[in-house]
């Protein structure tokens, strides 16, 4: 290498994908996690979600983690998939899958798209990191890092979610 020449070095995003995803469901949640307080193990709805995850498309899945921030159920033809059980919290899962096409592109990995897979609905959708994406994606990485920087858990109002979410004793005991 040359003197003058320098070497741009990208700055990876510190988040997960689970992270990510908890900050478009709740931020209190987000801050329980990325505090370690981690209530999901055991919790019914997420061992249904790993049953589905592991159950459907088993020919084609194969987890790849990449850095320990971010794993693709399987990677096809230029196409990242997530599995996910219902769509109910499609905004999250939708962020979630673009925070990955992100991070990737992050990486230098460019002309991804992504898909999310509902096969209990029988359903797909298809996902695009376009640059307003991107700067939602910004922003949310922005938002985050307040959040979890912050001593105390964020204050938030009560959900229809919260019923069935792993941390609603801790939240609402």
């Amino acid at each position: 290498m040359m003197e003058n020449e320098q070497t741009e070095m990208v700055e990876l995003p510190s988040f997960t994908g689970t992270e990510v995803g908890y900050y478009f469901v709740c931020h209190k949640k987000l801050w329980w996690f990325a505090h370690g307080v981690q209530m999901e193990h055991g919790h019914d709805r997420v061992l249904m979600g790993k049953l589905v995850h592991e159950e459907s498309y088993e020919r084609r899945r194969k987890e790849i983690d990449i850095d320990g921030k971010i794993v693709l159920d399987w990677r096809e033809d230029g196409c990242v998939h997530e599995v996910k059980l219902t769509d109910k919290m499609e905004e999250a899962h939708e962020m979630q899958l673009l925070y990955y096409l992100y991070y990737l592109k992050r990486k230098g990995v460019e002309g991804l798209r992504g898909q999310i897979d509902y096969p209990k609905l029988r359903q797909t959708r298809s996902i695009e990191l376009t640059e307003e994406n991107e700067s939602k994606i910004e922003q949310a990485l922005e938002d985050m890092k307040c959040i979890t920087a912050s001593e105390q858990a964020p204050q938030v109002e009560w959900m229809k979610i919260c019923k069935s979410c792993s941390y609603a004793e801790l939240c609402w005991g």
